[in-house]
């Protein structure tokens, strides 16, 4: 008999999340719960420089927040 797993239930993608990278680092903080930049940087194979960019952003539209170098995702 063939068994079949089902995927854990993941929230819907806030709709101001409009460019990819964005995505991957909101889903990321979601999944994972919390991560630094440089965990961000050496997970999702992203420079730095261009993290911040998109974790400003993401601050700015309240999805996520930062203490010191951790950030993570609001609910």
């Amino acid at each position: 008999m063939l068994r079949m797993e089902t995927a854990p239930a993941t929230r819907p993608l806030p709709p101001e999340l409009q460019s990819p990278r964005a995505k991957l680092v909101y889903l990321y903080l979601t999944t994972n719960g919390e991560a630094t930049v440089g965990e961000l940087a050496d997970d999702l194979g992203m420079k730095k420089i261009a993290l911040y960019g998109v974790l400003k952003t993401l601050r700015q539209q309240n999805l996520v927040d930062a203490e010191k170098e951790t950030y993570t995702p609001l609910t």
